[in-house]
């Protein structure tokens, strides 16, 4: 599993991200135009797929430590210490969950505030830079905070022991566990029946398009203050690495996204609901336990209510099938181009934000209400075009329409229209899961044999995990659609019993 920080990140430098509907059709984002000298930074999709041309770099990035490692624990420690942190009940050391973390060193109180981080060991868009006139350009350009801090990080990363934060950098992981590490055959191979593909392609691109705009715009203006052989793609996907499975939304400073050292040690368990925010009295960054902790035990955070797959986007790892509560999986659902109204459903959805092609969460526990109005429109028919606007509506999470609309006529061939999509979805799962335990994982040397085979071990825990959610949805639909059709049944039945007493 994945060591990593850790809290409701709802803030992304691209909205579309966290979007709860997921639209095949990739589009643009653009932050504002801020100052009149210089255009704004676009966060945006690369058109192209080949990473070569941004920069030569190496396999790893020259700073940080084994994900795993304890060598520079103690001195991260100490320089907090002697940077204003108070004494802890806790300390940093390897743990069977996220191989290293916060463990207890005397006993915790349920209900207790921790932490105590100050604002001056905080990280932000503010924070002052060893070089202050790279900082000043990407002031003027409005850079905005996400590729900010990720270019901050990189730039005090290559100031070494010369920068504040050389103690922290130095037990970062040098290669987080994320999928920006993962190759696009790697994502092809192991993650096809997966919807989590879509997003981590999505997200690879965009972090590689966000490095290719700073590169052209700024960096390549300003070769004095950011070098190619340190601001290159390779300390990109390290710095953004970082950030997703790190930083952290405080709502008691209007929101702030901030990178915590020491915090971000916390890892995160299912099992706790408590997070991370600054307490105004104590002037720190704090979290309150929501569970008593005795010496030797790991305490817990909270990332977020987070689906298995989400866990593995930003942070690496995947946790044990039907032990995180929040879990969910995608389903897709898709207008039939042989449908009669087609165009007249689309220009419907279209007006709505959605597309011809949509996703949708399933839990456990059931599925949104958009997911039954969108299903509602693809199987109604021409006579039912005047309720084509409303099921659209309805299908949108971007309106604040009535959602729970039911169509009785029309239920039962929604109903089987979501099964189908269902157990489609669940013949890649079942195809991909029968076919890895004789993966040919095309490997010659021992360090990327162990490489592959983690991968798909994670792909293997994802996988069964959404294909179990799908299991119980394809078993409630069934039985839905049983008890309408036996309720028709004896509907008919009845229907003819009267109509024989009177021939």
């Amino acid at each position: 599993m994945a060591e990593a920080c850790r809290i409701i990140l709802n803030t992304t430098f691209l909205p579309s991200l966290h979007s709860l509907h997921k639209t095949h059709k990739k589009v643009s984002y653009s932050q504002p135009f801020l100052h009149k000298r210089h255009p704004a930074i676009q966060c945006s999709i690369s058109t192209s797929s080949d990473t070569k041309a941004a920069a030569k770099v190496s396999e790893t990035v020259p700073w940080g430590c084994d994900i795993d490692s304890l060598e520079n624990a103690e001195a991260l420690q100490k320089w907090l210490s002697d940077s204003g942190l108070p004494p802890q009940k806790m300390a940093i050391q390897k743990v069977e969950v996220g191989e290293r973390g916060l463990v207890a060193l005397k006993n915790i109180r349920k209900g207790e505030m921790l932490l105590f981080v100050p604002p001056s060991l905080v990280i932000a868009a503010d924070s002052e830079w060893s070089c202050p006139e790279a900082g000043e350009v990407l002031k003027q350009y409005s850079v905005p905070d996400w590729p900010l801090l990720a270019t901050y990080l990189i730039s005090e990363a290559s100031f070494e022991k010369s920068s504040r934060w050389s103690n922290y950098i130095s037990a970062l992981p040098r290669q987080p566990y994320s999928l920006l590490y993962w190759t696009r055959a790697e994502l092809d191979t192991y993650l096809e029946a997966s919807q989590i593909r879509e997003r981590a392609i999505e997200r690879i691109t965009n972090v590689t398009g966000t490095y290719n705009d700073l590169r052209l715009r700024i960096f390549s203006k300003y070769p004095h203050l950011f070098p190619e052989e340190v601001f290159n793609m390779e300390t990109f996907k390290w710095s953004f690495g970082i950030l997703f499975s790190r930083l952290v939304r405080l709502p008691s400073m209007d929101g702030r996204v901030a990178l915590v050292p020491w915090a971000d040690m916390l890892n995160h368990s299912s099992e706790v609901e408590t997070f991370l925010d600054y307490d105004k009295s104590s002037k720190g960054v704090v979290f309150t336990t929501d569970r008593p902790y005795q010496p030797g035990e790991q305490v817990f955070i909270s990332y977020g209510r987070k689906s298995n797959g989400e866990l593995l986007l930003s942070y690496g790892f995947v946790p044990r099938e039907g032990t995180n509560p929040s879990d969910s999986v995608e389903l897709s659902l898709s207008l039939k181009k042989s449908d009669k109204c087609y165009k007249e459903k689309l220009q419907a959805l279209k007006k709505h934000g959605l597309s011809a092609s949509q996703c949708f969460p399933l839990q456990v526990t059931g599925w949104p209400l958009e997911l039954m109005a969108y299903a509602y429109l693809a199987v109604s028919p021409p006579s039912m075009s005047r309720q084509f606007e409303e099921m659209a509506a309805a299908a949108s999470n971007k309106t604040t329409t009535n959602k729970n609309i039911t169509y009785p006529d029309i239920e039962e061939q929604a109903l089987q229209f979501i099964l189908d999509s269902c157990e489609l979805s669940i013949s890649k799962y079942t195809k991909f899961l029968q076919a890895s335990g004789s993966m040919d994982l095309d490997v010659t040397s021992p360090k990327q044999l162990n490489r592959r085979l983690f991968l798909k071990q994670l792909a293997v825990d994802l996988c069964s995990s959404e294909r179990r959610i799908l299991f119980r949805a394809q078993y409630v639909l069934r039985r839905r659609l049983r008890d309408i059709r036996s309720g028709e049944l004896r509907g008919l039945k009845i229907f003819n019993g009267f109509r024989n007493l009177f021939r």
